[in-house]
């Protein structure tokens, strides 16, 4: 499941693989079969893969181990069948390299390219790979198919599909969104119900990788439901964990972790072991994420000897940092560092990309927790510039969402023009005639306006979205702005008056930074702040609040943080800020430049009970901190008359 099934490709595993897992998506094979195999033993074992893939296979492998002698020869289109079979079952069980030699011997057997059977067995062939040198070539097997084909035909869309997704792994969004959603527009939900599902599957997929959650969960919903009046139990556990995916991605690590669980449970049903790896996998990743530890080490026990069997490198590597992240947790940054230096032994050229980054975040965690500042600061170098990357490739997708908004509006004018000229022909014809006319082509003018106004308005949304993110993000850094901190954070004090939990703010200014802006230039000083922001958002937790607050100043909101634990988590903010490199130009000098902040810390123990109060005692203690040297921390000490201290701009 983690390359999981999409209803109708072997392709979408591909995308669980890599996109679901976290940048490639989805996974597999239809048991709901896209093209129209007309073979009868394709056609009386196919639906045995809706409830068990594994029973499927056993039956298929009984069938081929008792094919008499010279039977590939006499009845090549039944035997092809029977491989078709077993590559959909191992597709179905995220089992890849059998399914592409199951897929591979029953291609040796046809010969006709426009064969239903034989594009069937190339789409399973094609979708098991997951390199991205394999799904190039892949992709141009696909398209070259369908050069054949007659366009719009059955096969044709279900190539397309296979394409779109495709496209959709190798990061052309653009590309592949259009051709997902042509073959959503020609499916419809009557004519091919399996290309329907399997064409909104990609999309969801796409949205889901552009960060728009919301929009994706309403798509897959479509093929749950699908699913569901089918009874494709298989099929069904491969849609709720792709929404457990989803909404891991957008933050709900709960809802996400039900999800995982019912998926594993229909899944370990049906005899799937693969996909219930792959759900233990999310799972931990997402009791992770709630600083669950020890249900997160159960959860990667449980899936690391099933993946490990799976030899799929990737998959292993990537259970394998979630182990570092909970030895870290757990007070062994040694055995973290050892398990992260094989991992990354090739720099991650075996691992998923979005996997990457944080291995060597979680090592120079690990790193710094062993006084190792140097090999911490290196990794965490390498950290930022991965991350960096990960920025540009998702302004791209933007610039790509927008462009095919764009498209989307231009098709709706010209189908609108098209529509007019349908009903003045209607108007000439016989009655009966325009009638008949009229009502084909309402229906598909209709079907064809409702999909493009239904993408048009996902994509406004998103735009309204984006809007409000702007109005409340500081464009340098991406953190809250100053009035969308202060916002969060009285309603944090808030809530913790109400519960009467602990609550601490810190109050942070970088030292000599107007020095760093005249040696090194503007440019440097933004550098600092934007690559210190980064920094600080991986290494606070997620319910922390960390804003702006203006200039060089950034203001910290720890919730259920008393002064000690606050004060731990400001240090090695500090130890972060320490390791960032200031990029001098040439004919500048940052000799003896280095980069700073002087902290002061405040609680709401002290009797404050305003944020304006919280913040201005902290601000006394900031002050303290730069007249004993800077480069420190100070505690807030409450003293007489501090509580009418203004804030600083």
């Amino acid at each position: 499941m983690g390359g999981h099934r999409s209803n109708q490709h072997p392709v979408v595993r591909l995308c669980a693989t890599v996109l679901l897992v976290g940048a490639w998506g989805l996974a597999a094979t239809a048991s709901a079969s896209c093209f129209d195999v007309q073979v009868s033993a394709f056609r009386e074992l196919h639906p045995l893969i809706l409830q068990s893939p594994a029973r499927a296979l056993a039956e298929v492998n009984a069938r081929i181990a008792a094919l008499p002698p010279g039977a590939a020869e006499r009845e090549p289109q039944t035997v092809a069948a029977l491989y078709a079979i077993r590559a959909r079952a191992y597709g179905q069980m995220s089992l890849t390299h059998p399914e592409r030699a199951a897929a591979r011997a029953g291609l040796a057997l046809l010969h006709d390219p426009t064969d239903p059977l034989r594009l069937e067995l190339l789409a399973s062939y094609d979708g098991s790979f997951s390199s991205p040198a394999a799904v190039t070539k892949a992709t141009a097997e696909i398209k070259q198919a369908r050069a054949l084909l007659r366009p719009g035909s059955r096969s044709d869309v279900c190539l397309q599909i296979s394409e779109g997704f495709m496209n959709v792994v190798r990061d052309h969004m653009s590309s592949g969104i259009r051709e997902l959603t042509d073959a959503y527009l020609r499916s419809g939900a009557d004519e091919l119900p399996a290309a329907h599902v399997g064409a909104s599957e990609g999309l969801a997929l796409a949205l889901r990788n552009m960060g728009d959650g919301r929009e994706a969960l309403s798509l897959i919903d479509q093929q749950i439901r699908w699913d569901k009046a089918r009874h494709a139990a298989d099929d069904l556990s491969g849609g709720i964990y792709f929404r457990g995916e989803i909404l891991r991605s957008i933050g709900h690590y709960r809802q996400a972790i039900a999800a995982f669980k019912e998926s594993r449970a229909m899944s370990t049903a049906v005899g799937d072991t693969q996909s219930s790896a792959y759900a233990d996998l999310r799972m931990c990743e997402s009791e992770i994420a709630l600083k669950h530890f020890r249900a997160a080490r159960l959860a990667c026990n449980r899936a690391a000897p099933v993946l490990a069997a799976g030899h799929v490198t990737a998959m292993i590597k990537e259970t394998r940092v979630q182990f570092a992240k909970i030895d870290l947790a757990d007070g062994h940054p040694g055995r973290a560092v050892k398990i992260l230096d094989q991992v990354l032994h090739d720099h991650g050229t075996d691992m998923l990309a979005f996997t990457v980054a944080p291995a060597y975040l979680t090592r120079a965690q690990a790193n710094a927790a062993l006084h190792r500042y140097a090999d911490a600061y290196r990794d965490l170098g390498t950290y930022l510039h991965l991350y960096q990357a990960h920025n540009r490739a998702n302004q791209t997708r933007l610039r790509d969402a927008l462009e095919i908004r764009f498209q989307a509006k231009q098709e709706f004018e010209r189908n609108a023009v098209l529509q007019r000229k349908l009903r003045a022909a209607a108007h000439r014809a016989t009655k009966q005639r325009q009638l008949m006319d009229w009502m084909e082509a309402a229906g598909i003018a209709g079907a064809l306006a409702i999909a493009l106004l239904s993408y048009i308005l996902v994509a406004d949304r998103r735009h309204r979205r984006q809007l409000v993110v702007l109005a409340n993000e500081d464009p340098l850094t991406g953190l809250p702005n100053r009035g969308r901190t202060v916002q969060l954070a009285t309603e944090a004090l808030a809530a913790a008056w109400a519960q009467s939990r602990p609550l601490t703010v810190a109050l942070i200014d970088f030292d000599y930074f107007k020095t760093i802006n005249d040696r090194c230039g503007h440019a440097a000083g933004d550098h600092v702040l934007k690559e210190f922001a980064h920094l600080s958002r991986g290494a606070l937790r997620a319910g922390d609040i960390f804003g702006r607050w203006g200039g060089e100043e950034f203001l910290l909101v720890l919730p259920d943080a008393a002064l000690d634990s606050a004060l731990a988590s400001v240090e090695r903010l500090r130890l972060l800020a320490l390791g960032i490199q200031i990029p001098c130009p040439e004919g500048r000098t940052e000799e003896g430049l280095r980069v700073t902040f002087s902290a002061g810390l405040a609680s709401m123990a002290e009797g404050l009970r305003t944020l304006d109060e919280i913040v201005a005692r902290a601000d006394v203690a900031l002050y303290e901190a730069k007249d004993a040297g800077r480069d420190g921390v100070r505690i807030s000490r409450a003293r007489r008359g501090s509580d009418s201290e203004p804030l600083r701009a």
